[in-house]
């Protein structure tokens, strides 16, 4: 990851989006291979990289390296976009934290990755019925990390 193309640019958003994203995915047999504190370090390693090329390039921005664990597609994703930990591109409601670790466990104890029971999916009609303030926003954990800074 962090000797794949980067791009940051303000302006354009979705090119980074689709630049910079990056997912792991891992059969659950593989998964109980791996520890939290390795996943953990691979990413903080990455996030260092990153931050080290970012400073390389002479950006002279705000860029944020940030992980979350997809549970639709029963992945870890990553990505660096040119945001502050607090503007990053989700539509869901989300909580930015600086401990990796759950993160990581979600995604070592998804035990049918890629599943979600149908219960748990929103019926569309029943969506559309309520308004805005009855729907309650699924919270989501993201670590994030500051890889680059403003001037």
């Amino acid at each position: 990851m962090a000797d794949e193309p980067l791009v940051l640019d303000p302006a354009a958003r979705r090119v980074e989006w689709e630049t910079n994203t990056w997912s792991l995915g891992a059969a659950a047999e593989d998964r109980s291979s791996l520890s939290v504190a390795e996943v953990s370090t691979a990413f903080e390693q990455t996030a260092a990289a990153i931050r080290e090329r970012i400073r390389n390039l002479g950006f002279p921005g705000v860029a944020t390296f940030y992980v979350w664990h997809d549970e639709q597609a029963g992945q870890l994703r990553c990505s660096t976009g040119s945001v502050p930990a607090d503007a990053l591109p989700f539509r869901g409601t989300y909580v930015a934290s600086d401990d990796l670790g759950p993160v990581v466990a979600g995604f070592l104890a998804d035990s049918e990755p890629g599943f979600i029971d149908s219960s748990d999916l929103d019926d569309a009609q029943s969506r559309s019925e309520q308004t805005e303030t009855e729907q309650e926003p699924r919270l989501f954990t993201v670590w994030v990390s500051s890889v680059g800074v403003s001037r």
